[in-house]
């Protein structure tokens, strides 16, 4: 995939991946849009992407959401990549965690993400081109504690992303999961305690994980290359992501159900 001219739209862009991730689709030609909440951090990627478009709105918004649904399609006459990366992390243990947080994690990391997919997917098969990137996490293949709500939304994001892909997968549409190990990003202190609130500091892990910059380049090489499974990780978490990977014949198995009218028979039933 050659990412010159494309238009690329990316949740989450204010900071941390989703902002490497946009400056780096602007360095190889990229015209990007960038959401999140915060339209002033949004800025300030933005100068650094040249030409692009800022449509900031909460992603549990889903008017806000169709709204710039429609802004970016008609931006430059439609969306050629999208990635759902805006997401929450959590540090708090099952024992003690409320409902609220498990609610407000998968609602952000799961479904505002789906929200954001399914307002694109008709756009981009009626085109029969696109490509949809999704940030998982390694905690999205192996459930890691003190993490169990966005392990369950990273995992169902994966889900949906690989039944998605073999539906997709007769309308020239490819479909890339990511699934990051520990980058060096705001997303430990950002993350929510037990209660809800904001955790306020970092882990040693993260601090030292992969520079945001590095992880992205990984990521983009990846997708540019048509891989379907992306780790990007080091160490223990790369092996873990490595033991747990989706080998490409049961991904091209599944395609081809429905390349033999799997979906078509089903719905005749």
């Amino acid at each position: 995939m050659d990412f010159a001219g494309k238009v690329a739209w990316i949740t989450g862009a204010s900071s941390g991946i989703g902002a490497a991730l946009a400056r780096g689709l602007a360095e190889r030609g990229a015209h990007v849009v960038l959401s999140g909440r915060d339209a002033a951090r949004l800025e300030e990627v933005a100068a650094d992407c040249g030409e692009s478009l800022i449509l900031a709105f909460e992603v549990r918004d889903e008017a806000a959401l169709a709204d710039a649904t429609a802004k970016a399609i008609a931006w430059k006459g439609g969306v050629d990549i999208a990635v759902a990366n805006a997401g929450i992390s959590q540090r708090s243990r099952a024992l003690k965690t409320s409902m609220q947080v498990y609610r407000d994690i998968i609602e952000v990391d799961l479904l505002a993400q789906i929200a954001f997919t399914q307002g694109l997917i008709g756009h981009m098969a009626t085109r029969g081109s696109g490509a949809l990137g999704f940030i998982s996490s390694v905690a999205g293949k192996v459930g890691v504690p003190m993490r169990t709500a966005y392990s369950a939304a990273k995992f169902g994001l994966a889900g949906y992303a690989d039944a998605l892909r073999a539906e997709l997968s007769i309308n020239g549409v490819s479909v890339h999961t990511i699934y990051p190990g520990s980058v060096a990003t705001n997303v430990s202190r950002n993350a929510l305690n037990a209660d809800g609130t904001q955790r306020g500091r970092s882990d040693k892990a993260i601090d030292e994980g992969i520079p945001a910059d590095v992880a992205a380049r990984q990521m983009l090489d990846a997708i540019a290359a048509g891989t379907r499974e992306i780790i990007v990780a080091e160490g223990m978490e790369l092996a873990m992501g490595e033991m747990r990977r989706t080998p490409d014949a049961l991904f091209d198995q599944v395609a081809g159900m429905v390349a033999k009218g799997y979906m078509d028979k089903l719905e005749q039933q």
